[in-house]
Parts: structure tokens; sequence; C-alpha cells
């Protein structure tokens, strides 16, 4: 049996929904609140007084199957958040404040304050306060007593520019930032793959958060793009910029989970367009910035290496040995 996602059809979705929600821009167009015509990044900017703000909502995806299977929630709230506050900076923003959504099958006590943990941790690693949020109670909607759904939703603020990726250009430099595992994208296809009672802890090792650190490197130097490596895998670096490429050529190797996915899957392709790989984040720098944001990023204790360049022919391709293969 072959595993994978059809990474094609889901960028499909996605595009019918922005041209369905596109003209509600024009709902506040002139008034408080009013939307950037911004379409299809990792978040909605919006302008509140003098501020440029971005509002994004996500999270953890069948994860949470993972957790219910081993019975450890503790982490799986740092991961809800690290998908929005990852996602955000992207865009060059920092996180401000967030609400939760925990949907629930009955009131449970003890499960509650296990998933809070998460959340409390993601928040002080983020430096994102959690002002509120919804408990819902829907046990039509789920499977058992202990299936639950978490998504978090974070406000941030513009710090200098929104980043978009626009000013990607020819000769710059691929910053990959090293993964803390499969972070919280291709569980579906994860669990059908790996033992649970083998890989359970590794599964659960929660999404790494990299604000801190990408806040000190925008402090000092202008980024032409950065890229979440989430759903979609590496294909998604073409959502920063469509009139570039991206030539993956000096990728590390996948660590141990990957490999044993890949046991599986027996189809590259298809892993780097469905998980990190041992990626969770690239940067897009100028090649002249390239050594003194590598240093920085391991003074702040994030490692990190050169995984390749921009070039003038479109997509993004693995290089070298994959003898570069599409993925876009």
């Amino acid at each position: 049996m072959k595993y994978q996602v059809n990474v094609n059809q889901v960028k499909k979705i996605q595009s019918n929904i922005w041209q369905m929600i596109a003209g509600t821009f024009a709902l506040r167009r002139g008034k408080q609140g009013e939307p950037l015509p911004i379409f299809g990044h990792y978040g909605g900017v919006f302008r509140a007084g003098n501020e440029q703000l971005v509002i994004h909502c996500d999270g953890v995806g069948t994860k949470v199957l993972v957790a219910q299977q081993l019975a450890k929630y503790d982490t799986i709230g740092i991961d809800a958040i690290a998908m929005n506050v990852n996602d955000i900076v992207c865009m060059g923003a920092e996180p401000l404040v967030g609400v939760d959504y925990l949907a629930l099958t009955k009131e449970d006590d003890a499960l509650v304050s296990e998933i809070m943990k998460g959340l409390v941790v993601g928040a002080e690693q983020s430096d994102c306060a959690i002002i509120g949020g919804e408990t819902a109670i829907v046990p039509d909607l789920l499977k058992n007593d202990k299936t639950f759904d978490l998504t978090f939703t974070v406000v941030g603020r513009i710090v200098n520019k929104v980043i978009t990726g626009e000013a990607i250009e020819k000769g710059d430099m691929l910053i990959g930032l090293a993964s803390s595992g499969l972070h919280s994208n291709g569980y579906t296809l994860a669990r059908k793959t790996l033992d649970a009672k083998k890989w359970g802890n590794e599964m659960l090792e929660p999404t790494r958060i990299y604000v801190k650190p990408m806040l000190e490197i925008l402090k000092q130097y202008e980024l032409h793009g950065i890229a979440h490596i989430t759903g979609g895998g590496f294909s998604k670096l073409t959502r920063l910029n469509k009139e570039v490429g991206f030539s993956l050529d000096s990728m590390p190797k996948m660590p141990r989970i990957f490999e044993e996915i890949n046991k599986s899957v027996n189809d590259v392709r298809e892993m780097y367009r469905t998980f990190n790989c041992g990626i969770g984040m690239v940067l897009v720098v100028k090649k002249e910035d390239e050594t003194a944001i590598s240093a920085l990023l391991k003074k702040q204790g994030v490692q990190s290496s050169v995984i390749g360049e921009i070039t003038d022919k479109k997509g993004v391709r693995l290089g070298k040995e994959n003898k570069n293969l599409e993925l876009s």
C-alpha cells in the first residue's frame, strides 16, 4: 500500500476558499480593521490605529490521536501555539495575544488541566499571552471520551514591515533551521507507518517554537522571506514567490524518524512534500548576510545550515543526489 497526501488537491481547495472570501475585504475598507490585500499567506494582515496586525488560526490535526493513544496530553498545547506563532513570525510579526478552542466529549477537568499545561508552556516560549478561549462539549462530533480537538488563534504585530517573499531574488541563500521532529503535520500518514509503542514519544515531541530567535534576527537584518515548513512540506516555498526557483541542493540527512516513515512510503518526493524532514523553518537571506545570521542563530541555540539558494528556474527542486527532483 502506498501512503501519500494529495498536496495539489489541498492547494486547489485553498485557492477556492480565497476566491470566495476575498470579496469580504471590502466590508472594512476605509474603516478600523481594514485588511491589507495579502492573500494566501501565513496570516491575515489588517490595520488597527497606527499598527499593522496579523491574525491566524491553526490546529494540531491528528497528532491529538497520538496523545490520546499514549494518554499523554501535557505537550499538545505547545504544538497548538507553535503552529500559529511560527506562522505569523514568517510575516515579520511578533505574537501578542491568543485564544484557544477545545472541543471535548464530556466535562473532564484532568484532561483539560493537562492540555492547559502545554498551552501555558507554549505561551511562555513565544511571549504570547492567552487571554481567553472556548471549551465546547460536543460528544456527537467526537469518537469517545478521550477524543478532543484543539485549535489556537493568535494576534501579532508587524515589527518593521510585512514579509511576503516579494523581495526574494536570484542569489539569495536558504538557511534551514532544525526541527524537533515531526512537529504537527503529516500525522495521518505517520500514524499508519510508525508503531506508536516504539515511536510514540518521538511522535509527541513538541513543535519547536522559533519566535524569540527570529525576532532577534528581524531586529538586525532584512530577510527576503521566511517559510514555516508545515503541511505541504517544501512544496509550499512557492507561497513566498512563484517567480523564482528554490534549489535545495544541500539538504541535511533525514533524521531517523523520517527515514523510518520512508521505509513504507518509499517516495522521496512525497516525503519532502508532506514532512519537514528535519528542517522546521527556512530563511531567505541576502548572500552577504548569511554568515552573520548563521552565527546569530548559533548564539541563540538554534541549529541551522545553508540548504540551498534562489535561482531563476521557477519551482522547488531537491538537488544533488536527488537529481533536481521537482517538488512544487
